[in-house]
């Protein structure tokens, strides 16, 4: 006779043992495939046409991931796909690594980022999905901080400490120097698989579950569940609204994200200011992750004690007036590295602080609903879409206009943005707005 055993409910695990490393996980492919790559490349004396366009190009699963995100709700548990996906990415850094030393070497790390790219996209949507099943709106406001301060961890970690030990790497490599810039790059690429492995082992522990999936009996429930996920979203209340506040709230950030590793690295005579790898890890490392950890911090406490409606436009101006000192460095072209530095910390204060606001509305104002996972992807997508298309003819603005033009014209298209947030409309009460 068959018996069934109810299980004893597990004491619920504290969200700090896990929301900063699944997010960590989180942040680590998406910034070495959108800007790690880019230096990574420009060593390996790839062209900058290709670089621009083809790491551009390998962004797109963060964008069409809603078109598989509602099958992640039909299948198995959100831990499972965010477990799968970061083992599966750690063992393809290690196959990039391998491959960096084939003839072909560039289109087939380029196919091998683009299976990082999809793994890292799904990655995104299960463990979402696990955030919001998890915890309630408040507790959301309590850890979007810490959420958003690891995702970006991941960034400060991999355009600083990465950058950096690929510098110095290749300095004190005894050899000739094209091998040493491949030996660099291969232990990065080393490093980045064994990381993202590692994490996989520790969710398999510590992440929970999230709720389990939606009961699905043949592929055409399947599509017509799909098609159903699809047509909630675009009848959302404010729909069309809130997908351009999407689009121009990080419209500056698309512009500047590929040409500011570039214009470090290019040399002054060409307006750029000349910096070495590992003074750009430094940089980046040092200065801008404190920065950045701490404006995430403060983001999170600020949006849980006054409430998401009374803060957004704040939190916008935060996020967009910083890229006013890459216009300074551009027009100045400091060497004093204190000068440079204090610059960069201010554009990552900026962009950790303000960065909140943009996540916290979509959870709250968007996602909500019996597809929120699923919504949340789309609206997540949207927002990489409009952070990749500025991205992807960046590189022609920036050798039409030349650096210091290029970063006044950014300033220019942060306008948009104010304005869009702040006559946002909200669909659902701010509990906090008394």
């Amino acid at each position: 006779m068959k018996t069934t055993e109810t299980p004893t409910p597990a004491r619920r695990r504290s969200p700090i043992f896990w929301v900063p490393t699944a997010y960590f996980g989180m942040g680590l492919p998406f910034v070495v495939l959108n800007m790690v790559a880019v230096l990574m490349y420009k060593g390996l004396g790839v062209s900058d046409a290709k670089i621009a366009f083809w790491t551009s190009l390998i962004m797109l699963p963060w964008t069409l991931k809603p078109l598989w995100s509602p099958l992640l709700e039909m299948y198995r548990t959100k831990k499972f796909f965010v477990v799968l996906t970061q083992m599966v990415s750690g063992v393809t850094f290690g196959l990039i690594a391998l491959s960096l030393h084939l003839p072909s070497f560039f289109a087939i790390t380029i196919a091998l980022f683009a299976i990082v790219a999809f793994s890292g996209a799904t990655h995104d949507v299960a463990c979402d999905g696990v955030y919001m099943d998890e915890l309630n709106a408040q507790e959301q406001a309590k850890y979007i901080g810490w959420q958003g301060a690891f995702y970006n961890v991941a960034k400060i970690i991999g355009t600083g400490l990465l950058v950096y030990l690929a510098g110095f790497l290749k300095d004190e490599y005894e050899g000739p120097a094209e091998d040493a810039v491949l030996y660099s790059w291969t232990v990065i690429m080393i490093v980045l698989g064994g990381v993202m492995f590692a994490l996989g082992l520790y969710h398999t522990r510590m992440l929970p579950s999230g709720k389990h999936a939606h009961s699905v009996t043949s592929f055409s429930q399947s599509m017509a569940e799909l098609w159903n996920v699809i047509r909630n979203f675009f009848t959302k209340k404010h729909i069309v609204y809130y997908i351009c506040f999407i689009i121009l709230y990080r419209l500056a950030e698309g512009f500047i994200m590929k040409i500011a590793p570039l214009f470090l690295r290019a040399s002054r005579d060409v307006g750029g200011l000349g910096l070495s790898l590992t003074e750009i890890g430094t940089l980046n490392g040092i200065f801008g992750s404190a920065a950045f950890v701490l404006g995430s911090l403060l983001a999170g406490i600020y949006v849980s004690k006054f409430g998401l409606k009374k803060t957004l436009f704040t939190l916008c101006c935060i996020f967009n007036l910083p890229f006013v000192a890459y216009t300074f460095l551009a027009v100045a072209q400091p060497t004093n590295v204190y000068l440079i530095g204090t610059c960069i910390t201010m554009e990552y204060f900026g962009y950790g602080f303000g960065f909140v606001g943009l996540t916290l509305f979509m959870m709250q104002q968007i996602a909500p609903g019996k597809h929120q996972m699923s919504h949340y992807a789309f609206a997540s997508g949207i927002m990489n879409l409009g952070v990749m298309l500025p991205g992807m003819v960046s590189g022609y603005l920036s050798d039409l206009l030349g650096y210091r033009n290029f970063f006044i014209y950014v300033l220019i298209a942060t306008i948009p943005a104010f304005l869009i947030t702040y006559f946002i409309p909200f669909t659902y009460d701010d509990s906090k707005n008394k």
